[in-house]
């Protein structure tokens, strides 16, 4: 499979991973600004730089810890990029580490932090429907009707999943229980102890059929950090960098359309991301050792496997089963920190995080000689993204 003529392939390496403590939504003792700073700050003790190196910076979903601020709090020397990345929910997770890597190759920045904080408690929930007095805009064509959340959003494309395809829903009890038996291994995990059943899944209430509580991602307080450089300077820094094979993102035609009537309507949106993908980091489906997937909602994860060529609608049931999701025996290791639903909804840079955690081979659920690690984020929102990450041994 033939390269992109401007690749990111082994060109750029994540140095540095940060995180903060995760908290149940409403219980961080900290204000959101001053997560995002610690997430940074544990970014650059990982990759062992001075923050004051940091001179870009890159989020997503209108996050509110600006560049100029942080800067200021971290001592940097100068702020040579500022990049956010446009779309709803966490559709950016990946694309804030594509930016951050083309800002990198482009020679635009030396040292660039892709970084994502909330406080629910601090600023209000995201998994709850909006409250007004007034409609407008696409709220307008679906409110009245009462679908007002995210969840009831993706519940219709879910249910047309199962229809036009013949998915069973057992691959999304499959994938919850993957992620809670993940966590179980993970001590930062929020559910860390918290094991779940298939018969506390069958009994737990539906959320909005078909989706029950244990397919909704978490609603949680934290911040997380990611630092790029140049595969150059990553070599001087460490002796194990996790290059960048590939990132993209996008959306398909007419993605973001109001009132449910896109022309492709049961689709994870990535579609038209996932060739240029593949192409872009010299690999295929194949070669992939270890799958992180953003859970909003399970039927969006079911839908990101067959689109990124994990499995097909005729072998998903047979393949999206828990024996094959978990890790080590597992033969498409998944989510393997816990991901949204069980470690944290730090609104997916978790889970590129457990993707550079695999390549290292850090994890708490690790994959055996894991080299090539896959990581989407916000399947089903409008701008989604995924990207790519290997080991030296895959560069040659």
């Amino acid at each position: 499979m033939g390269e992109l003529e401007h690749s990111l392939r082994g060109r750029v390496a994540v140095v540095g991973v940060g995180e903060t403590t995760y908290y149940k939504r409403g219980q961080s003792p900290d204000p959101e600004f001053v997560l995002v700073l610690r997430a940074i700050l544990a970014a650059c003790a990982d990759a062992g730089i001075d923050p004051s190196t940091i001179d870009g910076f890159c989020s997503y979903s209108n996050d509110r810890n600006t560049p100029a601020r942080l800067s200021a709090a971290l001592g940097c020397d100068v702020i040579r990029y500022s990049n956010m990345q446009w779309g709803g929910g966490g559709g950016g997770a990946a694309a804030a580490v594509q930016n951050a890597s083309a800002a990198v190759l482009s020679g635009s920045a030396d040292c660039v932090v892709a970084y994502r904080g909330l406080a629910q408690g601090q600023f209000g929930r995201f998994g709850q429907g909006a409250r007004s007095s007034t409609i407008s805009g696409a709220a307008a064509l679906t409110a009245p009707y009462g679908v007002m959340s995210p969840a009831q959003t993706y519940a219709m494309r879910t249910t047309r999943l199962f229809h036009d395809h013949g998915i069973s829903p057992d691959t999304l009890k499959a994938v919850s229980l993957a992620a809670y038996h993940h966590a179980q291994n993970n001590p930062r995990a929020v559910m860390y102890g918290r094991p779940l059943t298939p018969e506390a899944y069958d009994a737990s209430r539906w959320i909005t059929e078909p989706f029950h509580l244990y397919d909704v991602c978490l609603e949680n307080d934290g911040a997380a950090a990611v630092i790029v450089m140049s595969a150059e300077r990553a070599r001087d820094l460490t002796d194990r960098p996790v290059y960048v094979l590939g990132a993209q993102q996008g959306g398909p035609r007419r993605s973001g359309v109001a009132g449910h009537n896109q022309p492709d309507y049961v689709t994870s949106s990535l579609k038209p991301v996932i060739p240029r993908l593949y192409q872009q980091a010299g690999v295929t489906p194949a070669d992939v050792d270890v799958v992180q997937s953003y859970e909003n909602f399970t039927g969006a994860v079911v839908m990101s496997l067959i689109e990124s060529g994990f499995c097909t609608y005729e072998s998903a049931n047979e393949v999206l089963t828990f024996d094959n999701l978990i890790a080590p025996s597992g033969k498409l290791p998944l989510n393997t920190s816990g991901g949204n639903l069980a470690e944290c909804y730090m609104h997916g840079l978790g889970l590129v995080i457990e993707a550079v955690r695999q390549v290292r081979g850090t994890s708490t659920n690790q994959v055996p000689g894991a080299k090539v690690s896959f990581v989407n984020a916000g399947p089903m929102v409008e701008v989604v993204s995924a990207a790519i990450f290997g080991s030296a041994e895959v560069l040659g």
